[in-house]
């Protein structure tokens, strides 16, 4: 190529710039505009409810004053309710203002993700980065168990505090964007982190050594359950988000939710497993807290397992009858009786030290027998109720 090839092509170029120049200063242009539209969609919106508090408040009024309740009320309330969605979904449409946690971490930078696609891409992302982690803590507990080496224990509890603080901001944004995870689960993973920060500082000696074991072993068994649950709850979602009965945001998280009856059960022995576990966690730390070399962290953690597992076991218990006709509530009421009194026989076995190993196995195997038949039972009455319903 000679000095006059050189020429020509940079004249070509010239005009590919002028041309990209041109494209750019529409595209900022549209982006003022996106900016205009979206506060005078904000401000609309914002009057839209405004408006409609008042219709509801003097609605209410007349109710107090024996006001009779005719059709015209009657669709007035009818469209107040449609109203209230279609507000909902334009709202989805709209950047949102970032959480409090979101503004300490981040600050005031907008994390809205308008583009529908680039939202089901980060939510798969999400899920991914999960199983993932999963995986790795689980290889990493095995190890853990077979060798005693501290530098390869404190890389699993540093994953551990770094897994969950990024598993909060990622759910924060996600819920900005729409997720609706909320309640214990959210909560259940900020304790997680204190968890995870308090194990990061305990120092190595022998209350630890005398922990550390229980702890691999939870670490591999609750590792074996997230990836039980991811597969599980995303084939349950993906069907659910087809026929239109979940939103398209909904995320896979512990434990068992509503929406999870549909294809019940086989997860929830393993889930109360966990649970158990999380409790036998606490007593085992509590006895531990009495050993003359014990610091802090021991009962601080002690306390931190209890309020998980009395946490998970409460939200879990009281999911399932919330998903029950009203004709069956006898049986969510025996359900959760005959539930929480194997819990209790389970700890009173794991506590006895003194059974034999064949004893304890057949004991734990009778209480998991009884359990399913339980469980059994009661699927198939919420089935029958289900068929009932649609005659």
């Amino acid at each position: 190529m000679d000095i006059e090839e050189c020429l020509k092509e940079w004249e070509d170029l010239l005009a590919d710039y002028k041309r990209l120049e041109t494209v750019n200063k529409e595209y900022a242009t549209k982006l003022e505009e996106v900016g205009e539209l979206q506060s005078s969609c904000l401000k609309e919106l914002t009057h839209q409810r405004y408006r409609m508090s008042i219709i509801t408040g003097t609605l209410k009024r007349l109710e107090k004053k024996g006001v009779t309740k005719d059709e015209r009320i009657a669709n007035l309330e009818k469209e107040i309710m449609k109203r209230k969605a279609m507000l909902h979904e334009i709202e989805a449409t709209l950047p949102k203002q970032n959480s409090m946690y979101l503004k300490i971490i981040l600050g005031n930078v907008n994390v809205s993700i308008l583009n529908k696609n680039d939202k089901f891409k980060y939510k798969d992302e999400y899920e991914k980065f999960k199983l993932i982690l999963s995986a790795i803590a689980f290889v990493l507990a095995v190890a853990n168990l077979l060798i005693d080496f501290r530098p390869l224990q404190l890389i699993l509890i540093f994953l551990l505090v770094w897994y969950y603080c990024t598993l909060t901001i990622r759910e924060s944004i996600l819920k900005v964007n729409g997720s609706r995870i909320k309640g214990w689960w959210r909560l259940h993973h900020f304790i997680s982190t204190v968890v995870a920060g308090i194990l990061l500082i305990w120092p190595q000696n022998e209350p630890w050594d005398e922990f550390r074991h229980t702890f691999m072993w939870f670490i591999a068994y609750i590792s074996v359950v997230q990836y039980m649950q991811f597969r599980y709850q995303s084939g349950v979602l993906y069907r659910l988000k087809a026929l239109g009965a979940r939103h398209n945001m909904d995320i896979t998280i512990e434990g068992f939710h509503s929406w999870m009856w549909r294809g019940l059960s086989y997860l929830l022995p393993f889930l109360f497993g966990g649970y158990i576990f999380q409790l036998y966690i606490a007593y085992t730390l509590y006895h531990i807290s009495y050993h003359p070399e014990a610091t802090w962290q021991v009962a601080a953690l002690s306390m931190s397992f209890l309020l998980i597992g009395i946490g998970n076991t409460a939200t879990t218990l009281i999911v399932i009858p919330q998903k029950l006709n009203e004709q069956v509530t006898y049986l969510a009421a025996l359900f959760l009786i005959l539930h929480s009194c194997n819990m209790y026989t389970i700890w009173r076995t794991l506590r006895k030290k003194t059974q034999g190993g064949r004893k304890l196995r057949y004991k734990l195997r009778a209480i998991a027998y009884r359990l399913s038949n339980e469980l059994a039972v009661l699927d198939q009455k919420w089935r029958q109720n289900k068929i009932e319903a649609k005659n």
